[in-house]
């Protein structure tokens, strides 16, 4: 039997999402926040055009590229771009998990579109990339938060594509590379890699999306906060820092620290090296761990990000679908109580299993003194099992 380890993460939060906050934050990094005046006085506007800015430079996007803060998270802004863009072509979209999954569903049985093909893999797998037609519009995910399989990178995309891109990289923004020329739509959300708090969403558009917004009229009508062009031109304000409704001044402060963070650290390039740093004391763990393995079974599509292990263990897999679930609920339960980890069961949609996070906000030091609290805490729910 594992001994009980002694010490603890100083940090138990490994959620996938809202996600740990920057090394170092507390309540006064919000001090400076624009509260108690309007979004679209001076100093409102100025803040949100500055993480606008800030943003951009970060990833590396490029200067023809429209960079806007939208209502609703990741989910806002990703249906803002569908309602707003579809319809004009045909559409292949690539599910692999619940996300993509939903987007799905939107395209299916929301706008009822008829010219769709759709290309599903189980958790753990990537659908073939192979079968796109870059004729039509292609919707995916560039990481599964919930199955945590990503793709490899973009090769798959054709540089001489007709249709757009659409790409949700809410768990991949700020800690993979984004080929930028091979990607027309991008959204995510603040609450992910730089662990800001939720509520906005990010929404970047190439010039062949802002082109498709200004000379295509969809068929359904559009509420107030998905509109972004009014007599047929884009309304630039929105990617200037006039946001279409009002904004939280105060997530949008935290959302600036997270950015400055990052800055300070050494950008993009830094924020990578933490996650992929935070991946490989994953990976080496598992390696030599007999009870777990990763979902995803090609190496080449691991998520460094939401990490997700699958339970391998020949007497847990003989259990039923609801025995495993216990099984799960029972570890995750077991180690929160310890207050060692916080939030790392596998997604209500997803195998039973774990979800670790290991975005830049993680500190490696805290993956590792998580690690003899997994093997104890398993050792306990199955001897505990056993005796039943």
């Amino acid at each position: 039997m594992t001994t009980k380890p002694a010490a603890k993460p100083l940090d138990p939060r490994f959620s996938s999402g809202p996600c740990a906050k920057r090394p170092g934050w507390s309540l006064d990094a919000l001090s400076d926040a624009a509260l108690g005046i309007s979004h679209r006085a001076k100093l409102g506007k100025a803040k949100l055009k500055e993480a606008i800015d800030r943003t951009a430079a970060i990833l590396g996007v490029p200067a023809d590229f429209k960079v806007g803060i939208v209502p609703a998270s990741d989910t806002g802004a990703f249906e803002m771009a569908m309602w707003s863009m579809l319809g004009a072509r045909g559409v292949d979209i690539l599910s692999w998990e619940s996300f993509g999954d939903g987007w799905k569903t939107d395209i299916v049985k929301q706008l009822k579109l008829q010219d769709v093909r759709s290309f599903t893999a189980g958790y753990g797998q990537l659908p073939d990339l192979g079968q796109v037609d870059f004729t039509r519009d292609v919707i995916f995910t560039w990481n599964g938060t919930t199955s945590g399989v990503r793709v490899p990178n973009g090769d798959w995309i054709a540089a001489d594509r007709e249709g757009l891109t659409f790409c949700d990289a809410t768990s991949a923004a700020f800690a993979m590379d984004m080929p930028w020329d091979k990607l027309d739509v991008v959204t995510f959300s603040w609450q992910k890699v730089l662990g800001s708090e939720g509520q906005h969403g990010m929404l970047i558009l190439s010039p062949r999306a802002v082109a498709r917004l200004e000379s295509y009229t969809p068929a359904w009508p559009l509420p107030k906060i998905f509109r972004m062009t009014k007599g047929g031109k884009l309304i630039d304000g929105i990617f200037k820092g006039e946001t279409i409704n009002t904004p939280s001044m105060l997530a949008l402060e935290d959302y600036l620290d997270a950015l400055k963070w990052a800055e300070q650290i050494g950008g993009l390039e830094a924020l990578i090296a933490r996650t992929e740093g935070n991946f490989a004391v994953l990976a080496d763990w598992v390696a030599k761990t007999d009870w777990v393995d990763f979902l995803a079974t090609d190496a080449a599509t691991r998520s460094p990000t939401s990490i997700c292990l699958a339970i391998v263990d020949p007497w847990f897999q003989g259990l039923d679908a609801a025995g495993q679930a216990k099984v799960q609920k029972d570890l995750t339960g077991l180690l929160d109580a310890e207050g060692a980890a916080l939030d790392i069961g596998a997604y209500r949609d997803a195998p039973a299993g774990l979800r670790i996070w290991g975005g830049a906000t993680v500190e490696r030091a805290n993956l590792e003194a998580l690690l003899p609290w997994l093997d104890w805490a398993w050792d306990q729910v199955k001897a505990k099992a056993a005796a039943a």
